[in-house]
């Protein structure tokens, strides 16, 4: 993470908004969250103000959002952050921002779902909408949504890493796991819309279902297999069963098979940044942990069993 120079307060914001989007300058403003690449002010009752604050990249993601949510969120059965407007980079801050709708809800990690069957059902609705096939000239993933042979290397290390850490209580089912997805036939359909980020902290919940999908910075077209990861990390035991009959078109053994790779690579992501954050280094967050060790479990309990369809 690279932090801004600049330091973000209420009063910048205020003023962002004040040189920008005057017509906004006196809502109610408080800090919602810092997230890895973004800071969240809550402005009012129905907006918030996303402002980059780490990574170089993140100004590119804000502006990608801005450009394409907007006309994907109304087919949406799931609320999400609607760009409204986009601030410039200036003398007072020097990077892009943008004024979204605000979307209520606790985030996964902090409150995961509770309720397998409503909470497989929206996520499945959420993704079945989602994936549908993009336009000429919509975004590629940054390092997702390709052939997983192309992270061996990544899983490699971060599977050293964790094992050596003692992170990974059956690191040969784990292997197992990985090394079957890797073998998987690639995906030949169409690109897809993918969210491409669908771990525990941008996932909303209330009531103990998802109510909410946010941060699409990494929106772009690919393999639907990335994004059918999520439900291992996301739902109850036993839920993911279900997402997978419930979402539509019904998935291939193939596909799946690379589902349970790129879940493997969201577990061990968030397995390391849980222990930084359990020992205090930046960009650490300690909530992570426990839905990648639930990741990890449910995946190497099934390790040896082949998918049905």
């Amino acid at each position: 993470m690279t932090h801004t120079e600049i330091e973000i307060t209420a009063e910048l914001v205020r003023d962002l908004l004040r040189d920008q989007h005057p017509d906004l300058a006196d809502h109610p403003l408080k800090l919602g969250a810092r997230g890895w690449d973004n800071q969240l002010w809550r402005l009012g009752d129905d907006l918030a103000v996303r402002l980059p604050w780490a990574t170089q990249f993140a100004d590119e993601l804000l502006r990608k959002e801005h450009t394409w949510l907007p006309a994907l969120a109304p087919h949406l059965p799931l609320p999400v952050p609607v760009p409204q407007r986009l601030g410039e980079p200036s003398e007072r801050f020097p990077r892009p921002w943008i004024v979204t709708t605000w979307v209520p809800g606790e985030p996964a990690d902090r409150a995961p779902a509770t309720r397998a069957a409503e909470a497989a059902d929206a996520l499945a609705a959420f993704l079945t909408a989602l994936h549908r096939p993009a336009p000429t000239g919509a975004p590629a993933g940054r390092d997702r949504g390709g052939p997983l042979a192309d992270h061996a290397e990544g899983f490699a290390r971060m599977f050293a890493s964790a094992a050596e850490l003692g992170l990974i209580p059956d690191p040969d089912a784990v292997r197992t796991v990985w090394e079957d997805a890797v073998a998987a036939p690639d995906w030949t359909g169409p690109d897809l819309w993918l969210h491409g980020d669908l771990h525990p902290a941008n996932v909303l919940t209330a009531d103990g279902t998802i109510c909410g999908v946010i941060d699409f910075g990494d929106l772009f077209a690919g393999d639907p297999a990335c994004d059918l990861a999520a439900p291992w990390i996301l739902l109850p035991d036993g839920a993911a069963e279900r997402f997978y009959d419930t979402y539509q078109p019904t998935p291939d053994a193939a596909t799946l098979r690379r589902a349970r790779g790129w879940a493997v690579l969201r577990a061990l992501a968030c397995l390391h940044i849980a222990d930084a954050g359990a020992h205090g280094r930046p960009g650490g967050k300690p909530t992570w942990g426990p839905p990648a060790h639930a990741a990890l479990r449910r995946l190497t309990a099934t390790a040896h069993r082949v998918p049905r369809r």
